[in-house]
């Protein structure tokens, strides 16, 4: 990015704030809402996430910018890929496209002499078939040996993917022991990778405060900061942490990426001037694993209460609409992230004992091999017609869109992760005054029993989703009534928790503290 593209700062801001994530920032409508309602308050805001392509993107939130820039991945391949093994597997094709290519060479080359055996047959020419019984013989025996070749290099390619063999936990516990927490550079190099891409633009752009979000940025924001500081300028870092990461099911498929994270964390978790969260439960866990001087704030994934002009001059789709079904029909919805933790599949096995009854799933990616499995299942169980997947709507949207739904559903599974907050779906749900069906983690199950919001169910537990959903359908206005509590609502809005960020903020940069009027809620 060259120097002369950068942009002014804000006249009259409190202080340049870059922000980091690590996606493409469309479909996380937590750091969305932080960016805009920090511009909001007077701070100079820049949002850094990452590009799905080669060139950069660029377009504005409020006053915010936002900019995906590209993070060229050449680490991300380990170093084995670029190498034969010998020992392991003495047959097999140097890594890349080889393997393949001499494997449709034998197959063409076998296809051709077919076709020549075929016109040689048909001319009834003794002579030319006779000219085939060589090469015939040839292609028969080449294939059968590129062919084992072939299946040596999968099943090399296989191994070295899952790393399970005793020489590849070896290694990883040798460089763990080698090299402590520093060894996340050989488990994972991708990061390196990742700070590269994002570094220089963060040099670049001066900021006073830096604001990683999640564990693979705040080593980005902790490396940014300490180079700052090495220049003398003093750079503050908060680290939004969005998840428990040892808690979480790992992402990647790759045994040694949730080694390397962890490690990655634990690293640079010292260097945060303040650290954020989503619930008090995480907080202590954080200060207990981290031995932070200070417990993190808490700054819940809560919707907006209100949305700004421009946004509410957008025609909010109307959810029962785009499933194709009238008010009357009975309609759950899902919305977020979707894999297999998630639970989805619940949804689906139900839908034949609740008759009528029609689900919808909002996600980032409907056409995922996940979501087609969930089709397909559908599609078996006979019931595709009361099956809906829909893309997302703006963050800004979601409560009206889902508001006409029947019920809302959490059907996620037991993972530590999942028991110990309340999600951002459990926040949009509740402003959309939707009865919850969800299942019994800790945190939320504890919660909707608490208010009377909804019905819990025991996770992954057919018989028993189907009571609740069965039971919330029968009575809907007993749990929606649930919504005219006084203040209930109300100290679950993005509103509420843009001031206790705003303090963070302010607390670092004394200097671009707001009057006290203005902070007032």
């Amino acid at each position: 990015m060259a120097s002369e593209n950068l942009p002014e700062p804000r006249v009259g801001s409190r202080g340049r704030i870059v922000m980091l994530v690590d996606n493409g920032v469309n479909g996380d409508s937590r750091v969305q809402k932080e960016a805009r309602s920090a511009a909001d308050a007077g701070w100079d805001v820049i949002l850094l996430g990452k590009s799905p392509g080669k060139s950069e993107q660029t377009w504005k939130l409020g006053d915010a910018e936002v900019r995906l820039i590209p993070v060229p991945g050449p680490m991300n391949r380990r170093r084995y890929e670029y190498r034969r093994a010998p020992l392991r597997a003495p047959l097999a094709y140097r890594p890349g496209p080889l393997a393949g290519y001499r494997k449709q060479k034998m197959k063409a080359w076998r296809a051709d002499l077919n076709i020549r055996l075929i016109e040689a047959t048909s001319a009834k020419s003794s002579v030319g078939k006779a000219r085939l019984v060589v090469p015939r013989i040839s292609a028969k025996v080449l294939s059968g040996w590129v062919g084992a070749r072939h299946r040596q290099t999968r099943a090399l390619d296989k191994r070295r993917k899952q790393m399970d063999a005793p020489l590849d936990r070896f290694t990883t516990s040798m460089w763990q022991r080698l090299m402590g927490e520093r060894a996340w550079r050989k488990l994972d190099p991708f990061l390196l990778d990742m700070e590269l891409a994002y570094g220089k633009v963060i040099d670049e752009l001066k900021p006073d405060l830096i604001h990683a979000n999640d564990f693979r940025m705040l080593g980005v924001g902790a490396r940014a900061t300490l180079r700052a500081r090495a220049r003398k300028r003093d750079v503050k870092l908060v680290w939004d942490a969005h998840e428990f990461l040892p808690g979480i099911k790992p992402w990647s498929p790759h045994p040694r990426w949730h080694v390397a994270q962890i490690l990655h964390e634990q690293s640079y978790a010292k260097y945060a001037d303040a650290v954020t969260t989503v619930s008090a439960t995480l907080a202590d866990m954080l200060v207990e694993r981290h031995g932070l001087g200070a417990t993190p704030e808490v700054v819940l994934n809560a919707p907006d209460a209100e949305v700004s002009p421009e946004q509410a001059a957008e025609p909010v789709p109307d959810l029962r609409e785009l499933c194709g079904i009238g008010p009357d029909v009975p309609l759950s919805v899902y919305s977020g992230a979707a894999a297999p933790q998630r639970g989805l599949d619940i949804m689906v096995e139900s839908l034949p004992r609740i008759p009528e009854l029609h689900v919808a799933f909002v996600v980032l990616r409907p056409t995922s091999a996940y979501m087609t499995e969930l089709a397909d299942r559908a599609q078996e169980l006979g019931v595709a017609d009361r099956v809906h997947i829909l893309p997302y709507v703006p963050h800004y949207q979601v409560v009206p869109f889902l508001s006409t739904a029947d019920f809302g559903v959490i059907p996620i599974h037991h993972w530590p992760n999942h028991e110990i907050a309340l999600i951002t779906k459990f926040f949009e749900y509740s402003h959309a005054r939707l009865p919850f069906v969800v299942s019994d983690v800790k945190t939320m199950g504890e919660m909707v029993a608490k208010t009377g919001q909804g019905e819990v169910f025991k996770a992954e537990d057919v018989d028993d989703y189907v009571r609740a959903a069965t039971a919330v359908l029968a009575e809907p206005k007993k749990y929606r009534d649930v919504y005219d509590e006084p203040g209930l609502l109300d100290q679950w809005t993005w509103e509420a928790q843009a001031l206790v960020l705003d303090s963070v903020y302010s607390r670092l940069l004394p200097g671009g503290k707001r009057k006290s009027a203005e902070v007032t809620p």
